[in-house]
C-alpha cells in the first residue's frame, strides 16, 4: 500500500489528540513516526517501521489511539496498523461494526439537568419523546429560539439519552459550522479521484446515521453547495426511517437565504420554539446552577440576580458565577451587597469587566508566555496546559458558547474546547498544582 501524503488534513487533529493523551516520551518513541497511508471506511490505516513498535502499540496503546481518533472528531472511529513492507495488518479493529458514541457531547446536558417551565415544557416533552422512540412520532424535530435559551442542552440531552440506553444506534451530533467546514473541505482541498473519495466517505458517514442531530442549522444559509448535500442526506435518512433533530435561532420560514425545498422539509416534521424564561423560571434556573456549582445562594440574592437580567440563560449563569467567585475570593458569605459589588465592581472601583481578552491576559501573564503562543498551534506541554486552562476559565467565568471560546483561542473547533474544559475540570480534582494555578489566575483576573 503506497503512502499517501495527502491524509494530513484528517490525521493532524488525531496526532494532536494523541499528544494530549500519552506522555511526551511515549509519543516521541512510538507514535510520532506513524504514517497515515489509507482510509478504510471509518478507520484510518497507519504504518509503523518495525514489528516491535507495532506490538507495543497493539498491546499497550490501542485504547489511547482509539480515544484520540474519536476525540479528534474527523468522522473516524478506529485504526488499523501495518508494518512497513509487510502484508496484512499487525492490528485490526476488534469489532468494526460496533457503534461508537460521539465524543463531542457534553455529558452534563441531560434531561434531568434541564430546568422545565411554562416557556419550554412542550419542547421538552417532544425532545424526551424523540429520545425514547427515535424516528417514531416526531421526525424531523426542529427546535428554534433565541441564543442561550437551552436549544443545545435539549438536543444534546437527546443524544446522551440514546447513547446511554440504545448503544446499538449510531448517533451523530454535529454543529452546522463543523458540517459546513467538512463539506467545503472535500470540495476545495483536493481534486479528482481524491476529492470523490473524500466526498463519498463523508456522505457515507452521515447517511449511515441512525440519529443525526445538527445544531444551529442557520449557518447553512447562503451556502448553495452545502444545502444541496444536506438536502440529499436529509432525504435519504428520512426514507430509511432514521431520526433527524435540528436546532436553529429562527423558524424555517425566517431563514431567508435557505432554499425553499429545505424549508418545506424542515416544516414537514414537528416545530417547537423555546420562549424566554419569565421571572420565576429565571430563579429556578439560578437555583439549579447554584446546586450544580455546590454553592448555596440565598433566595433574596437569586431574586436580585434574576431582576433586570437578560433573557439569555448563559448571561444569567454568568451573573451567578461572578457572585460565587467574588464570595470565594473575598471569603465572604453571599449577600445582596456582595452580589451588587461583584456585578458593579468594574464601575465602582474603576476596574474593567471580565472579557475573553482579560482572561487570555491573565493566563499569559501568570505562565509568562505570549498571546501568540497561547492561541497558536504549539503542542508543547508548557503551552497546551495554559491554553486548556484558558478555555476552562472562559467557559466558567463568561459562560461563553464553546464555538465562541474556540474563536477566541485561535479558531479552534468547539470539540477541542469541550475536551480542554473537561480535562482541566478533571485535573483540578487530582492535581493540587493545577488547582492552585487556576485559583491564582482567577484571583488575578477578578482583582484587575
Amino acid at each position: 500500500m503506497a503512502k499517501n501524503g495527502n491524509l494530513d488534513w484528517i490525521y493532524a487533529p488525531i496526532r494532536e489528540k494523541m499528544q494530549e493523551l500519552v506522555s511526551h516520551v511515549t509519543y516521541t518513541t512510538y507514535l510520532e513516526k506513524l504514517v497515515p497511508v489509507d482510509i478504510d471506511g471509518r478507520m484510518i490505516v497507519l504504518e509503523t517501521s518495525t514489528e516491535l513498535f507495532a506490538n507495543y502499540i497493539t498491546n499497550t496503546l490501542a485504547d489511547k489511539m482509539r480515544e484520540a481518533i474519536i476525540k479528534a472528531d474527523v468522522g473516524l472511529v478506529d485504526f488499523r496498523l501495518k508494518v512497513e513492507g509487510s502484508e496484512g495488518y499487525a492490528y485490526n479493529s476488534p469489532d468494526e461494526e460496533e457503534a461508537i458514541p460521539p465524543s463531542n457531547l457534553d455529558k452534563k446536558f441531560t434531561f434531568d439537568s434541564f430546568v422545565v417551565g411554562k416557556n419550554n415544557e412542550f419542547v421538552y416533552a417532544a425532545a424526551l419523546s424523540v429520545a425514547n422512540d427515535p424516528a417514531g412520532t416526531y421526525n424531523p424535530l426542529f427546535i428554534y429560539g433565541g441564543t442561550g435559551l437551552g436549544k443545545t442542552h435539549l438536543i444534546q440531552a437527546i443524544a446522551n439519552k440514546i447513547v446511554a440506553e440504545k448503544p446499538n444506534l449510531k448517533v451523530i451530533y454535529v454543529t452546522c459550522e463543523q458540517f459546513v467546514n467538512e463539506i467545503i473541505d472535500t470540495m476545495f482541498t483536493s481534486r479528482g479521484v481524491e476529492a470523490r473519495d473524500k466526498g463519498n466517505k463523508l456522505r457515507q458517514y452521515y447517511r449511515n446515521a441512525d440519529v443525526l442531530i445538527i445544531d444551529d442549522i442557520q449557518f447553512i444559509e447562503g451556502k448553495k453547495a452545502v444545502q444541496e448535500e444536506f438536502f440529499h442526506t436529509f432525504n435519504e435518512l428520512v426514507s430509511k426511517g432514521k431520526q433527524i433533530v435540528i436546532s436553529s435561532d429562527h423558524h424555517p420560514k425566517e431563514l431567508t437565504a435557505l432554499e425553499e425545498r429545505l424549508k418545506t422539509r424542515f416544516s414537514g416534521g414537528l416545530l417547537f420554539d423555546i420562549l424566554p424564561p419569565d421571572f420565576e423560571m429565571k430563579i429556578a434556573i439560578l437555583k439549579r446552577k447554584a446546586f450544580e456549582k455546590k454553592c448555596p445562594v440565598p433566595d433574596e440574592v437569586l431574586e436580585f440576580l434574576a431582576k433586570d437580567s437578560d433573557d439569555d440563560v448563559r448571561t444569567l449563569e454568568g451573573r451567578l458565577t461572578k457572585v460565587i467567585f467574588a464570595s470565594r475570593l473575598h471569603e465572604e458569605p453571599i449577600t445582596i451587597q456582595l452580589a451588587k459589588s461583584a456585578l458593579n465592581e468594574a464601575v465602582s472601583e474603576g476596574k474593567e469587566e471580565i472579557t475573553a481578552q482579560s482572561i487570555i491576559s491573565g493566563v499569559t501573564s501568570y505562565y509568562k508566555i505570549s498571546k501568540s503562543d497561547l492561541i497558536g498551534k504549539s503542542k508543547k506541554k508548557e503551552i497546551v496546559i495554559p491554553r486548556q486552562i484558558c478555555a476552562y476559565l472562559m467557559c466558567e467565568l463568561l459562560s461563553l458558547p464553546l464555538i465562541a471560546v474556540g474563536k477566541e483561542l485561535g479558531g479552534r473547533d468547539h470539540t477541542t474546547v469541550l475536551y480542554s474544559r473537561d480535562k482541566v475540570e478533571e485535573m483540578i480534582g487530582v492535581n493540587d498544582k493545577i488547582a492552585k494555578d487556576v485559583d491564582d489566575i482567577k484571583n488575578i483576573i477578578l482583582k484587575k
